[in-house]
C-alpha cells in the first residue's frame, strides 16, 4: 500500500499542498549526497512554510523531475534528519513522519497540519508556502500573520455531540476514491487531513468536516449555504418597487454546493455572440474562472443584476493580506480555514494558491472587460465584475493575438490606446494611462521592442509605433 500512496503523490505536481526534496546535490553532472545538516536544513524549510501556511506533504528523496532517487544514509543520520523539526525549528515542530521503502531505495514521507504559531528555523527566518515557492516573511508580515492565526480556530473546534455518523458516507468515500483509493477513510481524515479525532472510542469530526462532509451541515452551522439573488435592473430596490426576479438557497456540504451553486447560477448568465479566428462564438457575459474563483473564497450571496453582478463573502481579507494588495494583484494567499481550502484544492477548486486575484483581473482584461472591483462595506467584503465591455469588438480581436504569457495588463492596456490612437504612443503618454513611473514604463517599453512588438519612430525617439504582425 506504501508503494500505492507513493505512486499517487508522484502522479501530481509540486504545489501549496506537495514538496520533493532530493538527497544529493549535482555539481558538474556528477551527484553526490547533501551534507546530513544540509538536507535536514531543506526539509525544516519546506516543513515549516507549510505549517506556516496550509499544512502539507514533504516527500525526500526525490527528484525535481519526479525520479525516485532514496535516502543513501545510515540509520543514526536518518534518526537525525527525522528529529530536524524539533531540533532546528522554534517553537518546536512534530509532524508525522512514515518510513517508505521502494525497492531497495528509502524515502521519508512529512505529513504537518496548519499550525496555529509562528515556526521559525533556530536563529534564522521564518518561511511561508505560496503555491510552489518557500518564500522568507518579512518582519511585518510575521506580526500580522501571528494575529491573523489567532483567528483560525474555528474550523478546529469539536461540535458537541458530533459524531463519525453525522458525515456523509458515501461523500467521503467519494472523496477519498478521488485522492488516494483503498485508504481507510477514518484514518486518511485524521492522518492526512486533521478533521477526525481519534482518541475517542468513536471518531469526532470537527467543524471543518462537518462543513465539508455533513449530512446536514446546517445542524452546525445556521449559515452554512450561499444565497443567490437574480435583480431586473442595475441597483436594489426596495419596498413597492422591489425588483427580485429570482432567489435560490443552497445549502449542501461544501464538497457538493460549489458544483451545485456554480450549475444554477450559470443557468442565469447571459451569453454574447463574438467573432473569434472567422467564426461567430457563443460565450458567457462575464470569465467562468472570474465569477467562481470569486464564489469558491467563502462565498454567502451572489446578487446578479443587469449590468454586473457581486459575490459577497463575510469578513475583511485575512491579515497580512490587505484591500490595497488584491488590487495591486499581488501573488498573495492566507487561508482562515487551512483544513477546509486543502479538501477543496485536492478536489480540483482551488488550483492556484496565491493566484486567483491576478487572474481574475488577467480574464476580465482579456473578455474586453473592467477589472474587477473589490470592495468593503462594514464586514463585507465584495467583489464585483461588470459586463460592460472596455473595448469594441474589432480592438479586442486585435488585442488577442497577444498572449498573457507576452504582455502583461499595463501594456495591454497600453496597446489597445495606441491601436485607437493611430498606432502610436509617447513614454509621457504610458506614464499616464498605465499610472507608472518612467523608468516602469522605460522597462516594459524595451521588453515589447525586444519580442518585436514596438519600434521607435526614429532612433533615440521617445515616442513608438505598432509593429504589425497579422
Amino acid at each position: 500500500m506504501q508503494a500505492e500512496e507513493i505512486g499517487l503523490l508522484l502522479k501530481q505536481e509540486r504545489g501549496q499542498f506537495l514538496e520533493f526534496i532530493s538527497a544529493y546535490e549535482y555539481r558538474r553532472a556528477a551527484g553526490q549526497k547533501k551534507r546530513e545538516e544540509d538536507l535536514a536544513r531543506e526539509i525544516v524549510r519546506a516543513l515549516s512554510s507549510m505549517a506556516n501556511a496550509d499544512g502539507g506533504t514533504v516527500l525526500v528523496g526525490v527528484e525535481a523531475d519526479k525520479s525516485v532517487t532514496g535516502i543513501p544514509y545510515d540509520h543514526d543520520e536518518i534518526h537525525a534528519i527525522i528529529q530536524a523539526p524539533q531540533n532546528l525549528l522554534r517553537p518546536q515542530l512534530s509532524p508525522s513522519c512514515e518510513k517508505v521503502r521502494l525497492g531497495n531505495l528509502q524515502l521519508l514521507k512529512f505529513e504537518v497540519a496548519s499550525g496555529l504559531e509562528i515556526y521559525r528555523i533556530a536563529g534564522g527566518r521564518s518561511f511561508y508556502r505560496i503555491a510552489s515557492e518557500t518564500a522568507s516573511l518579512p518582519a511585518d508580515q510575521i506580526h500580522a500573520l501571528k494575529e491573523a492565526k489567532k483567528h483560525v480556530f474555528y474550523e478546529r473546534q469539536q461540535a458537541l455531540n458530533a459524531t463519525w455518523f453525522d458525515l456523509d458516507a458515501d461523500l467521503v468515500t467519494e472523496f477519498v476514491n478521488k485522492t488516494q483509493p483503498g485508504k481507510d477513510p477514518q484514518v486518511f481524515l485524521s492522518q492526512t487531513y486533521h478533521l477526525l479525532d481519534q482518541s475517542r472510542a468513536l471518531p469526532c469530526p470537527n467543524m471543518a468536516a462537518l462543513l465539508l462532509f455533513a449530512k446536514d451541515p446546517t445542524r452546525w452551522h445556521p449559515r452554512a449555504g450561499i444565497d443567490f439573488v437574480k435583480y431586473e435592473g442595475a441597483e436594489r430596490q426596495h419596498g413597492s418597487s422591489l425588483n427580485v426576479v429570482k432567489r435560490i438557497r443552497f445549502e449542501a456540504p461544501l464538497v457538493r454546493l460549489i458544483d451545485e451553486a456554480v450549475g444554477r447560477i450559470k443557468e442565469h448568465m447571459r451569453e454574447r455572440t463574438i467573432l473569434h479566428d472567422l467564426f461567430f462564438r457563443e460565450r458567457l457575459e462575464y470569465p467562468t474562472f472570474a465569477w467562481q474563483e470569486a464564489l469558491v473564497n467563502a462565498c454567502i450571496e451572489v446578487w446578479m443584476f443587469d449590468d454586473h453582478i457581486s459575490v459577497r463573502s463575510p469578513g475583511l481579507p485575512p491579515e497580512p493580506v490587505t484591500l490595497e494588495q488584491l488590487r495591486r494583484q499581488k501573488s498573495l494567499h492566507f487561508s482562515r480555514n487551512p483544513m477546509i481550502v486543502r479538501v477543496l484544492a485536492d478536489l480540483g477548486y482551488l488550483r492556484e494558491m496565491g493566484e486567483g486575484v491576478p487572474r481574475m483581473f488577467q480574464e476580465m482584461e482579456t473578455y474586453g472587460l473592467h477589472p474587477p472591483e473589490l470592495s468593503i462595506d462594514g464586514f463585507i467584503f465584495t467583489v464585483t465584475l461588470r459586463n460592460a465591455p472596455v473595448y469594441d469588438e474589432a480592438t479586442l480581436r486585435w488585442l488577442n493575438q497577444f498572449g498573457t504569457a507576452q504582455i502583461n495588463l499595463r501594456q495591454r492596456r497600453l496597446l489597445a490606446y495606441a491601436y485607437c490612437h493611430g498606432k502610436t504612443f509617447s513614454t509621457a503618454e504610458y506614464e499616464r494611462i498605465a499610472e507608472v513611473d518612467r523608468d516602469t514604463a522605460y522597462r516594459d517599453i524595451r521588453l515589447m521592442i525586444k519580442s518585436g512588438i514596438l519600434a521607435p519612430l526614429k532612433p533615440k525617439s521617445r515616442s513608438y509605433r505598432i509593429v504589425e504582425k497579422l
